[in-house]
């Protein structure tokens, strides 16, 4: 099928791509001319592991190109996503302006039939205002779908790849077809295409982001208490999840959520809801925990050393918001280095790839080290705030000579405790008792 994708984003750059990969010929636009530019050259903006070979590839093999002429792009496509962000306005809802722009060009540019997918995150009602404004501005008949994404970032090739499900939001039997057609190789393994209304894939999408939001953050607060009460949320966490109504997933506790997708979509189901005149106290409770949340390893630091920390070096590893990502948007670490810094302490920080996105936000307030051990050079304190697979297992001896004091708090609870205190540490985590040598 010949497609386009509006929008070089996370979402879009991933789904066009991997669109390409399985024999599509695919057209991403963006309005950014030297993004495209570095795009057509395979320089890839972010990282996600296997996307820049991907990219690479197909450019090679001419079925993925980039472009900065969405009108042309629409003409030489049956199938137009639209994969533009949806930032979160000052109340919350999520900003509709850029879709409903891209909705109205594509209106304009169309010459015959073609499908219009929502692939944005967006609020219920949205696929029928981009069916008026496209039908504003054209007589040909069309489509519009609602494909919302299930991509989690660190692994979203093999998502898209290999989706747990493929959820089409369509009352057209022409483009639900199109679309069950263009899915086809990636659900071969019997994941089902979940047909609905359009209204409903669009909630979907919200739902599913909210469940996993208020998991986290419910699994945080037992973690809190289990701290207070003299528990290990480790065995915690064991017990309920061996209850196949709950499962293993999402509950390891930590500082937080983060990223592009769970902090947005939450204030935007709140928001949604109360235009509605519905309070929806349960996410917002979540959303409350999650903020405190990702203050408590300051608070730890600020309990151990006293609220002052001037004249102290702390390190700090990881930056991201999880792993396998370079994406920094609503991290923990930014709240946590923020805290740090009110604080007076000096923050030398590492992470494998987020090095760049750090310096956006921090500039020269903090210092950066590439390698991880550089970090922790004369440190007082050293702090886990993202499970990178290469801190799991460190060269403990080499750590304990390069700090000032052998002082861990592990936001991530990926050491045990009992070798943590072996090792001659102190050693405090989420949801489990402080080791001392």
């Amino acid at each position: 099928m010949k497609l386009c994708v509006v929008g070089t984003g996370y979402v879009g750059l991933v789904a066009g791509t991997c669109f390409a990969e399985s024999g599509n010929d695919v057209i991403c636009v963006d309005i950014d001319a030297d993004k495209v530019n570095r795009l057509q050259q395979g320089i890839v903006p972010i990282y996600e592991p296997g996307l820049e070979e991907l990219i690479k590839r197909n450019l090679a093999e001419g079925r993925l190109s980039f472009s900065t002429d969405l009108s042309a792009a629409v003409r030489q496509s049956l199938i137009c996503f639209v994969a533009v962000g949806t930032p979160q306005g000052e109340d919350g809802s999520a900003d509709l302006a850029a879709v409903i722009r891209v909705a109205g060009e594509i209106g304009g540019a169309m010459d015959g039939y073609r499908v219009i997918v929502d692939k944005s995150t967006v609020p219920v009602g949205t696929a029928e205002r981009v069916r008026q404004v496209v039908a504003a501005r054209t007589d040909h008949p069309f489509d519009v779908v609602s494909n919302p994404e299930f991509l989690k970032e660190g692994a979203a090739v093999e998502d898209f790849m290999k989706p747990d499900r493929v959820v089409i939001g369509s009352d057209s039997p022409r483009a639900t077809e199109l679309m069950k057609e263009l899915y086809g190789p990636f659900v071969r393994t019997e994941r089902p295409i979940v047909v609905m209304s359009a209204a409903s894939a669009e909630m979907t999408k919200y739902a599913a982001n909210a469940m996993l939001a208020a998991r986290i953050s419910l699994m945080n607060e037992f973690a809190n208490l289990c701290e207070r009460v003299g528990a290990d949320v480790d065995d915690v966490r064991r017990g309920v999840g061996f209850d196949r109504r709950i499962g293993h997933h999402f509950l390891f506790p930590g500082v937080g959520y983060g990223g592009s997708c769970f902090p947005k979509d939450v204030k935007a189901v709140i928001r949604s809801a109360e235009q509605y005149d519905l309070d929806f106290r349960m996410l917002r409770a979540a959303e409350e925990v999650n903020e405190r949340q990702k203050r408590t390893l300051a608070e730890k630091v600020a309990a151990h050393f006293g609220e002052s920390l001037r004249g102290l070096r702390v390190a700090v590893w990881g930056l991201a918001f999880k792993p396998r990502t370079d994406d920094m948007r609503e991290a923990p670490a930014v709240s946590i280095i923020e805290a740090l810094l009110k604080a007076g302490a000096e923050v030398h920080a590492h992470d494998p790839e987020a090095l760049n996105e750090a310096r956006r936000i921090f500039g020269d307030r903090i210092h950066y080290h590439r390698v991880n051990y550089d970090a922790l050079d004369g440190a007082d304190a050293l702090l886990i705030v993202t499970e990178w697979n290469e801190f799991r297992r460190p060269d403990f001896e080499r750590m304990r000579q390069l700090m000032k004091q052998s002082l861990v708090f592990d936001g991530r609870n990926i050491y045990d405790p009992g070798e943590m205190r072996e090792l001659g540490f102190t050693y405090y985590s989420v949801g489990r008792k402080k080791v001392t040598p």
